[in-house]
């Protein structure tokens, strides 16, 4: 179970992924398939891990919506 981040969904607008093929694409902007992929090879440690991992868990429940008022803020 993941433990309560402070400022984790607002991460989620603003972070760029800092890696690979969509290097400099907002997290919450990530295609659901890339994500996928994370999911079945392993997500990074770390800070990383947890923004894509959540990013992944929003996607595939479809709770995209939630991240709106974030990105208009």
């Amino acid at each position: 179970m993941m433990e309560a981040q402070p400022g984790l969904l607002l991460d989620l607008v603003k972070i760029e992924m800092p890696f690979g093929r969509y290097k400099g694409c907002l997290i919450c902007n990530l295609p659901v398939s890339y994500l996928e992929w994370f999911n079945r090879k392993g997500f990074p440690k770390g800070k990383l891990g947890l923004q894509l991992q959540t990013m992944y868990e929003i996607k595939l429940n479809g709770l995209e919506h939630l991240l709106q008022p974030l990105k208009n803020g």
